[in-house]
């Protein structure tokens, strides 16, 4: 019935050059354009994520896009050196170091947004 094979993610943002500038560049993922604008990021295998322009857009209130890492303590200092600005999280049940890195309460995670807003992050695989 369905195939996860050629599933895909998809996610909008207000600017599609500055999304190109932010994943392509800052982040050094690799791109390709999409129909009608878009961008797309491979994933694993036949997966990818997909960003499409729109004008009204509003940004995401949950993660989008997890990239899992070796080390969430190098991947936070490598994007921060690439200007990459981590949030920093003081609620009841989401507390975050200095850094932006959370700790012990699941997996090691760091979260940041794209110029659009959206909440990425990168997460210490396991």
């Amino acid at each position: 019935m369905l195939d996860t094979k050629k599933a895909f993610t998809s996610f909008s943002v207000n600017d599609i050059q500055k999304a190109k500038e932010f994943y392509g560049k800052t982040l050094g993922l690799e791109l390709s354009r999409g129909p009608e604008g878009t961008l797309i990021v491979p994933l694993c295998g036949e997966a990818k994520a997909l960003m499409y322009p729109k004008p009204n857009h509003q940004p995401a209130t949950f993660t989008v896009l997890n990239f899992p890492v070796a080390s969430v303590e190098k991947a936070v200092d490598e994007l921060s050196r690439r200007g990459v600005r981590f949030e920093i999280y003081d609620e009841p049940n989401l507390k975050t170091d200095a850094r932006g890195i959370s700790r012990g309460n699941g997996p090691t995670i760091a979260w940041f947004k794209d110029p659009a807003g959206n909440i990425l992050s990168v997460l210490e695989a396991a």
